[in-house]
């Protein structure tokens, strides 16, 4: 399902993969963010994106009352307080991605999937 938001003149849509890219590029900039990760369901491996893939590891939907929730696979750097980074990630997060889109986040869910030294 898409965003839908109703201007004066008519009707803007916005796709859900354009809201899972936009919140990759969001995360990357967070303190302690190594990459987003995708996990193979196959096997069980998780494999660092590279960061032209950002929105294979964020998952966006839409709801019916126009609501978005997000899903995050993060790798994270080895040290990283995971309290303080979710909380930074979050807000960081819910504001420019309400800012981007005009819609409002309900749900952001935080899967890290691994930890990594800083290299």
């Amino acid at each position: 399902m898409n965003g839908r938001i109703d201007s004066g003149m008519g009707q803007i849509v916005i796709d859900t993969d354009v809201i899972s890219t936009f919140a990759g590029s969001v995360a990357c900039e967070c303190f302690g963010v190594i990459g987003m990760a995708a996990v193979s369901m196959r096997d069980g491996l998780v494999k660092l994106l590279r960061r032209d893939s950002l929105r294979h590891g964020i998952s966006a939907r839409i709801t019916s009352d126009n609501c978005i929730h997000l899903d995050f696979h993060v790798i994270v750097a080895y040290g990283t307080n995971i309290s303080a980074f979710t909380d930074n990630l979050v807000s960081n997060v819910k504001y420019k991605v309400e800012e981007f889109t005009g819609m409002q986040i309900e749900e952001i869910n935080i899967y890290i999937e691994g930890v990594r030294a800083i290299d």
